[in-house]
Order: C-alpha cells, then structure tokens, then sequence
C-alpha cells in the first residue's frame, strides 16, 4: 500500500466537509480529480472508504481507520511545515554560546535577556566546558557563536568585533599601590594576582602586560566567580585585573580603588565568532547588534 500526505488530507477533508463538493472546494481542486483521488486511495488500500448509500456520505470502518491516521499524522506534518518556513524566514534556529571569557557572564546576561523578547522561538543555550576548544567546536557545529579576544584565520569563520574595553588593576584601598596613578608591570612583583581560572595567553594582563616585561607575581592564586575575587581584594588578600564593565559597580566604593595599567592604559576588544554562513542570519544579526550595544551601557554605568 502506498499512501502520500495528500491522501490522507483528502480522507480529512471529505470527513470535516460532508462531501465531496465541498471538500474539493476546501482543498481547491475539481471535483472529478477529487473522486479519481478518492477512488486511487480504495485501489492502493484493497477496500472501500466511504458508505456511497448514505447523504452525507460517510467513512466506513476502513475510512475511519485512515481518518485516524490522518489526524494524528498532519497535524505534526503541519507543525514541522511551520518550523521549516521559520528557519527558512529566519524566525527560529539555535543559538548555542560558548565564551572564552570568565567576566563575559556580566554583560552576556543583559544581552541574552532583551534577545529573548525579540526571538522567542530560537534555542538559546551557553555551552560550559569549552573555554579552550571552543573555536573547534564552532566549525563542528557544536555551538553556533563563540565570545573570543583572540581573533584567528579560520576557514567558513567570520569574527565580528563587538565592543572594545579597558582592563583596568583593582585593590585594597589601604594597598600601597592605591597611591599611585597607575600601575606598571614592576609593581607586580610583590602582589598577589588574583585571575580567573584560565590559560596565562588568555590573561590581559599576562599578554598585555606582565609577559612582554617578563615580571612574574610573587603569587598567583586562580579564582572561578567575579564575585569571590573582588571579596579577596577588598579583604587585602591580593590585587586583580578586570574589565572596566565588570568594576562598574565598585568604582566608587571606599573599599577599593581601580587604576589604569600603565599610564596610557590597556585596551582590548572582544569578537564574535561565527560560522560565516550563519553571520547574516536575521536574529543572529539582531544578537550582534545587542552584544555591541548592551556592554557600552554596562561600561557607562
């Protein structure tokens, strides 16, 4: 037996509409091709549908059993029809993130939540676990977008600058270097440094800073959450670098105070990876609009 889709939306049809008139005219056909269908379904099923003694004409048990299937198969048929025209539209998709920056959390949040106004029907994820291999994982397509500092050439990637920021050195108030103006690479030689748990060539402060001078700390001590860092700061149990977005909020607190590093300061930028056929993506270019915009307020306070 052999049936297609539009057998079965004509079994529906002719139940909901009582006859074949006006089934045809539901499905916008004539009503001759609409019983040649009619009598192709019986030939492929080996038995009669319709009772042709009653008005309206009516499924028999063989049709009711083919109605079953019809309405328990087309309305899924109809609904995966309506995902694709949306993919298709670029209405839905997937947006799985993966970030190679611990203090991106403090922006990607605010970005993420007008995001999901926009775009209700997209899947939107952040992947963890994947702060090192995460460009990898974008051209596998395990994620669909990687927040990166370190732009590279990579084949079918475009890496669209976001925003650019200052990672600015925090400490204790009652520091030493609290005194000074800013800092240089020299000053740290006697200070704990406080980063994230991360590769050193992924440190602003080691690439920008400490590893050109070839200054080491006297310690290093790694620490996951922003919050935790800036509690040991303020207790005087060692000093950190962080971008300006994430001090926003500590700038005029009397318990620190936040320098420049250097005396023309640093300046960074944060990127967007992407595969590049999914750049112009309709709601993927409405995602990277919001991440150029988001952190600047964050940046301004």
């Amino acid at each position: 037996m052999y049936l297609e889709f539009r057998h079965l939306r004509t079994i529906r049809a002719i139940h909901h509409a009582g006859g074949v008139q006006r089934a045809a005219d539901i499905l916008n056909i004539t009503q001759s091709a609409l019983s040649h269908q009619v009598k192709g379904i019986e030939e492929q099923c080996g038995v009669e549908l319709f009772v042709r003694r009653t008005k309206p004409l009516r499924l028999s048990a063989a049709g009711m059993k083919l109605l079953r299937l019809a309405e328990e198969v087309l309305p899924r048929i109809d609904a995966l029809e309506d995902e694709f025209r949306a993919l298709i539209s670029g209405k839905s998709g997937r947006l799985h993130i993966a970030i190679e920056c611990h203090a991106c959390f403090e922006w990607l949040f605010p970005v993420l939540e007008r995001f999901r106004h926009a775009w209700p029907d997209v899947d939107v994820d952040i992947r963890p676990n994947l702060a090192f291999g995460a460009l990898p994982a974008l051209t596998r397509e395990d994620v669909d977008l990687v927040v990166s500092s370190d732009p590279e050439e990579i084949e079918g990637v475009t890496f669209t600058p976001l925003f650019d920021y200052e990672p600015r050195f925090i400490a204790a108030a009652s520091n030493p270097l609290a005194q000074k103006t800013h800092v240089e690479a020299e000053d740290f030689r006697d200070q704990v440094l406080i980063t994230y748990p991360m590769e050193r060539n992924r440190l602003d402060i080691f690439t920008g800073l400490l590893n050109p001078a070839r200054i080491e700390p006297r310690a290093v001590r790694q620490v996951e959450l922003t919050a935790v860092i800036l509690l040991l700061v303020a207790s005087g149990r060692g000093v950190s670098v962080l971008p300006d977005w994430v001090l926003r909020e500590v700038k005029s607190s009397s318990d620190y105070v936040t320098l420049p590093v250097t005396a023309g300061g640093l300046t960074k930028r944060l990127y967007a990876a992407t595969r590049t056929d999914d750049a112009t993506k309709p709601f993927m270019a409405h995602f990277l609009r919001l991440a150029r915009t988001e952190p600047v307020k964050l940046q301004r306070g």
